[in-house]
């Protein structure tokens, strides 16, 4: 009982990495950049969320959606104040830009939602217990995971069915071909990374009920993100969510097993191990280069 507890635990902490960790995988596809403040916006998402349907009284639905264009927003601005001025120079200072712009939404939101910890409302219909295999779970613990999967599902189909996302899909494969073809690939860059932050602001919604809303809520799960998106490889979408998955199972093992106190040492300890072995990651290829 308490491994089936500690996997089903495994898979919705995996899920919400892997949603993260596919924010990186859009980013560097598109742009050859990724956004280290990744884990304000799983924050963000949770904290406006927070404010709408709690403080303003919004529908959870509408609030979701509200938290989402906002975490949106917060992309655009990401991607406009600290990527674009330093990318445009060839310059790598984005990547301190990106960590910057992240302490400051920690800090404005510390200054403005407070630093006690905000109990998130469980979603009607999802309170109570369930028995699966035996093991009494929430049903939120099996939803999450069922959303990260179905998010994931969403973005393969958008990229794959949508003029927009054939678009982003030729951005990624040559962007200068892209350019010639009439693609716009500074709007198509600003479009992956609110797409990037919603990603991330979904994943902060989903585990909210489960987890305290707090100013600094997402500081550690963008560092795990980063280390599951580098692990999956971070070229392939599939990849960096099975190895989030992966990631978020052999946490909770350790955890039931061993102790919180070895979680952290156990599981980074796993991911240098796999990166020697694979450096290109588990799900990842070399790029072949040209000469």
């Amino acid at each position: 009982m308490l491994i089936t507890s500690a996997l089903i635990s495994g898979l919705g902490l995996g899920s919400m990495y892997g949603l993260l960790a596919l924010g990186f995988y859009i980013t560097y596809s598109v742009s050859n950049t990724v956004n280290f403040s990744q884990g304000s916006s799983m924050m963000l998402g949770a904290v406006f969320a927070y404010a709408l349907s709690v403080k303003l009284g919004w529908p959870l639905g509408l609030a979701a959606v509200g938290s989402l264009a906002l975490c949106g927003v917060y992309g655009l601005v990401v991607e406009w104040v600290a990527i674009r001025p330093f990318a445009r120079r060839g310059s790598n200072a984005w990547l301190m830009a990106t960590v910057a712009i992240g302490i400051i939404a920690d800090n404005l939101v510390l200054f403005t939602f407070g630093k006690e910890p905000r109990g998130f409302p469980m979603p009607a219909g999802l309170t109570g217990s369930m028995d699966f295999f035996g093991v009494g779970v929430s049903p939120l613990q099996i939803a999450i995971p069922v959303a990260g999967l179905a998010l994931a599902g969403l973005l393969h189909a958008f990229s794959r069915n949508t003029r927009l996302g054939k678009a982003l899909l030729a951005v990624v494969q040559n962007r200068d071909a892209a350019s010639m073809m009439g693609i716009n690939v500074g709007l198509a860059v600003s479009i992956a990374f609110a797409v990037s932050t919603m990603f991330a602001g979904a994943a902060g919604i989903l585990i909210a009920p489960l987890f305290n809303v707090q100013s600094d809520m997402g500081t550690m799960f963008g560092l795990k993100a980063f280390a599951v998106a580098i692990l999956g490889g971070i070229t392939s979408a599939w990849g960096v969510m099975l190895a989030g998955l992966l990631f978020g199972v052999i946490e909770a093992l350790v955890t039931a097993l061993l102790g919180s106190s070895y979680t952290q040492i156990v599981t980074f300890t796993l991911v240098i191990v796999a990166l020697a072995l694979k450096p290109d990651g588990l799900f990842g290829r070399a790029e072949v280069k040209k000469v």
